[in-house]
């Protein structure tokens, strides 16, 4: 596992800012265009078109500002994948599919990642993308040979075919894919919220593709979803994890420690998000300044999917994940969790802290933690951990 604090390569950096220069706008244009699809990923999302991406301008600003972001969201979650699914075989590509692939941040944070950590198998990486945009794939076509160029990469391959994803069951499409196949990791990045959006049983319809997609995957692969950290984005996958999970077509790896359904479903108001450290490259800080944002924090929703029934830790009732910030009030420190047994929330007075229990404080947002012996009064739905419970941290963020 890297840095706990992400951010952009400056290998990364140089192939794409040599390729947005190449484009000639100026530094105004972009940020304006930062701003304008800033706009449409959130408050606009029901004017945002599927071919954004065709839009020369748009494209650019993408790839300036919204890439490198997204980039390293995959890569935080690559550090989450079990070791064994980067093993270093002769004479075997690591196979990946990129679906909705874009201008292929996908790839490019498996190249990146793997360049840093895994040489050897970075010059083994097969990728093939998947996207509606012509225009899309042909920079992710140019941003990848100018990264492999650079990095000395000389045996990696990308394979991009234009093609609607709503319409993956399609006979030729989907042989392709099959004939490409099986994939050690299938990724949909960004991309599930713009499909069916308009459909009056939109979670049965990314569902299946989901169901498709995961038949496709090798017998120990993974498939990742990363999704916006808004509420309606991430509650419409909350709804296709348990479609998934209600016709038993997979288990979930990560974030979740169960396959119930959702517990923040229950209430409308909520939502399960993660929240990272990262270090905002140069390029990304100065158009927050000049457009009023600030991209302090790595912000995304996700579900990491196998057919083995792997999960990332042994699940326990008293094994949780904490989906919430560590709260820090007056003379207590509260949390929400969730596991098997629900959504909770947590506290520890400062009066019960213990050398047991000191690592409390050291939990954040997806935390995964154990607690022994939690306590409820009777009828209150606050559990505490007294002085006598040892807290445990299973695995950091």
């Amino acid at each position: 596992m890297r840095s706990l604090n992400a951010t952009v390569s400056p290998l990364l950096l140089d192939a794409i800012n040599t390729h947005v220069e190449k484009e000639g706008l100026s530094h105004e244009t972009l940020a304006r265009a930062v701003a304008e699809l800033s706009r449409l990923f959130t408050k606009g999302r029901a004017d945002l078109s599927r071919l954004y991406l065709e839009d020369t301008t748009s494209a650019a600003a993408y790839l300036q500002y919204f890439l490198p972001v997204n980039l390293c969201k995959i890569q935080v979650l690559l550090d989450e994948l079990p070791d064994e699914t980067f093993l270093e075989k002769e004479a075997r590509r690591f196979s990946v599919l990129d679906l909705g692939a874009g201008p292929g941040t996908a790839g490019l944070a498996v190249l990146d990642w793997l360049h840093h950590g895994r040489r050897t198998l970075a010059e083994h990486l097969s990728v093939m993308a998947i996207d509606i945009s012509r225009l899309a794939l042909r920079q992710a076509e140019r941003l990848w040979n100018m990264y492999a160029r650079m990095a000395g990469i000389t045996s990696s391959r990308l394979q991009t075919q234009q093609a609607d994803l709503r319409r993956i069951h399609s006979g030729s499409l989907r042989e392709q894919i099959e004939r490409a196949g099986p994939f050690d990791l299938i990724i949909l990045g960004n991309c599930l919220n713009e499909m069916w959006s308009e459909s009056s049983d939109q979670t049965t319809a990314r569902a299946g593709l989901i169901t498709t997609a995961l038949s496709w995957l090798s017998p120990h692969g993974t498939l990742m979803i990363v999704e916006p950290a808004l509420r309606g984005t991430s509650r419409e996958l909350h709804q296709v994890r348990d479609q998934l999970l209600a016709e038993k077509r997979c288990t979930v790896y990560s974030p979740c420690l169960h396959e119930k359904g959702c517990p923040a479903l229950l209430n409308m108001d909520d939502w399960c998000h993660e929240e990272r450290a990262w270090e905002p490259p140069a390029s990304i800080t100065q158009i927050d300044r000049e457009v009023g944002f600030i991209k302090d924090a790595l912000k995304f929703s996700y579900l990491l999917l196998r057919t083995d029934g792997r999960t990332i830790t042994p699940r326990s009732p008293e094994t949780f994940r904490m989906v919430s910030e560590l709260r820090k009030l007056k003379g207590d420190t509260r949390a929400w969790l969730c596991n098997e047994l629900g959504r909770c929330e947590v506290g520890r007075l400062d009066r019960a802290e213990t050398d047991l229990n000191s690592a409390w404080d050291e939990c954040q947002r997806g935390t995964i933690v154990q607690i022994e012996h939690i306590t409820r009064k009777d009828g209150a739905s606050l559990g505490r951990i007294p002085d006598r419970s040892a807290v445990h941290i299973v695995r950091s963020v």
